[in-house]
């Protein structure tokens, strides 16, 4: 956190996870075998499903901790399987995952006093995966916009020169010029952000249990509370 980093008289505040697209990788590639056509029809499969329906619940260390832990030597972990539980719904617990790792982040800054409103993606995964937007809008229940441009570091080095070219007074005046972002913003769903707050819970739980020295959780509930949350959200959709 370092003030003037970006922009005068700002903050600029670095946060990040050590992994996201690359777990998604791993899972589809060496778990599953496969490539692009694979990655499309977990895609699909994993679409079909409710928040909650599959039971299961993953903490997104494949990679270690980068932020909020701080820890390269945590690990990942999938809790909830048992022999019904499918590539597809693994598939969709990982993508959840990354999202309650991003909303730990969120949830630290607002801790210190940062808002956070809406939030602006941009990169591939955001452009390419609306079901994981999604799944970000309602865990973060937030609106998740998109940047009109894929190629947003060229654009604010642009900026920077335009600024610098005196093309533009101040960086102020560049973004209100220059940046745009994309029609569609996915608005969260009451019902799944509902239903995410409660995996949130547990997830927070088993967060803290394994990745906070001298927190001392009595997991015992855990995998009940995730049976309780898959069997009432399935006989919702009968």
């Amino acid at each position: 956190m370092v003030d003037g980093s970006v922009l005068p008289g700002y903050y600029g505040i670095e946060a990040g996870q050590s992994a996201v697209g690359d777990i998604f990788n791993w899972f589809v590639s060496k778990i599953c075998q496969g490539g692009d056509a694979e990655f499309a029809e977990l895609t699909g499969e994993a679409e079909k499903l409710s928040p909650g329906e599959s039971g299961l619940l993953a903490l997104d260390w494949n990679n270690g901790n980068r932020t909020i832990l701080v820890d390269p030597k945590l690990t990942g972990l999938i809790m909830g399987l048992t022999l019904h539980s499918s590539r597809a719904e693994i598939f969709r617990a990982l993508i959840e995952a990354t999202a309650f790792g991003a909303r730990k982040i969120v949830d630290r800054l607002e801790e210190h006093g940062v808002k956070v409103g809406d939030v602006v993606n941009c990169g591939g995964i955001a452009e390419k995966n609306a079901m994981l937007m999604g799944i970000y809008a309602n865990v973060l229940n937030r609106p998740m916009r998109v940047s009109a441009s894929s190629q947003t570091c060229a654009l604010g080095a642009a900026m920077f020169g335009a600024v610098v070219g005196g093309v533009h007074h101040n960086v102020e005046d560049a973004q209100k010029e220059i940046c745009a972002f994309k029609e569609h913003v996915y608005e969260p769903n009451p019902e799944a952000a509902a239903v995410y707050d409660e995996l949130y819970g547990i997830y927070s739980e088993i967060h803290d249990g394994f990745g906070v020295a001298g927190e001392s959780f009595d997991h015992y509930e855990a995998m009940k509370k995730l049976l309780a949350v898959a069997q009432r959200v399935r006989s919702g959709k009968q």
